[in-house]
């Protein structure tokens, strides 16, 4: 696991693009599939918030760290869970984090819908790469499967 890959957000992507995000979210217009995920800090307890989007399959939904191993996803393995928020709709859920082999066809799955957005932070790795690029760059990139209600 490359746990020291971390794609820092830049000024513009934090201060007008995640704010903006998240404040449409807020309301309830969920860009994309984004939902302002609420998950316990590790450390403090207390709530922590950033926008995210939500894959959604047959096999389940999921969440993907597309700037690789952030305080969200620190957070996610000691919570073990936490909320999603779209307008006044909150969904409780469960997380359980998804093994580097069973990444590839999710990464697939979430670059062919957000590549646009998130496409630079996957190395030059796309929706119609090789499974071999998909395998090297999954370390880099925690997934989680979340259950709503659980």
């Amino acid at each position: 696991m490359s746990e020291s890959h971390v794609k820092r957000p830049g000024w513009v992507t934090r201060n007008v693009v995640n704010r903006l995000v998240a404040w449409l979210t807020r309301r309830g217009v969920s860009v994309w599939g984004s939902r302002v995920l609420a998950v316990r800090g590790r450390k403090s307890g207390e709530w922590r918030r950033t926008p995210v989007n939500v894959l959604t399959l047959e096999s389940g939904q999921y969440l993907v760290a597309p700037r690789g191993h952030v305080q969200w996803t620190h957070n996610m393995r000691a919570a073990g869970g936490g909320e999603l928020h779209l307008g006044k709709t909150v969904e409780h859920f469960t997380a359980e984090e998804i093994p580097d082999d069973e990444k590839p066809e999710l990464l697939r799955a979430y670059l062919k819908r957000w590549k646009a957005e998130v496409g630079v932070f996957f190395r030059g790795v796309g929706p119609d790469s090789p499974e071999e690029d998909l395998r090297r760059i999954a370390p880099d990139h925690p997934v989680f499967r979340i259950t709503v209600g659980g």
